[in-house]
């Protein structure tokens, strides 16, 4: 992990990644990528195309691709989509290849964020408020094994960002 010099944002979506990301990338003068973004560029098309046109593991397996293309990149944070650690062996590859944020909020405060953007998200945009927080809870105790494997846990609600810096430049030593 030391000499990587990378750092892996997860976390449920909505949960503030891109956000946290770009403001960790800034604070540390390092570059900042979106794993969604790649992922479009290396399909072709957005991910609503993908999930529509060829499903949830095909968009899985071009995830994965384009995460394991960042293996050598130095000096960046990436921000990864909310279930890219915990598909193929991705946690396992961010561990060895970086340092893991996992960005942790509450189902409530996930639904609040989530209720207005739903239609730009696949796995949601047909749930009503009831069936987003049962969504939610679901998808969070099931994906909650990966997300713990984190090297960091952060309340992600309103994370401070120099703390997190601080924080990070001590456990990473960077």
């Amino acid at each position: 992990m030391p000499g990587s010099r990378k750092i892996y944002i997860i976390g449920f979506m909505g949960s503030g990644k891109t956000t946290a990301g770009k403001e960790l990338a800034a604070e540390l003068g390092w570059n900042f990528l979106d794993l969604d973004i790649l992922t479009e560029e290396k399909a072709g098309k957005s991910i609503p195309d993908i999930f529509s046109e060829h499903g949830e593991e095909y968009f899985r397996k071009i995830e994965s691709e384009a995460l394991k293309s960042l293996e050598y990149k130095t000096d960046t944070i990436v921000s990864t989509g909310g279930g890219a650690p915990c598909f193929e062996d991705n946690m396992d590859f961010m561990l060895k290849t970086g340092f893991t944020v996992y960005l942790k909020l509450t189902p409530d405060q996930l639904c609040k964020r989530l209720a207005d953007s739903k239609g730009e998200r696949p796995l949601i945009k047909n749930l009503g408020k009831d069936e987003l927080l049962a969504f939610i809870e679901n998808t969070l105790h099931s994906r909650k094994e990966w997300y713990n494997k984190a090297d960091l846990v952060v309340e992600g609600f309103s994370p401070d960002m120099k703390n997190l810096v601080t924080t990070i430049r001590y456990r990473y030593q960077i």
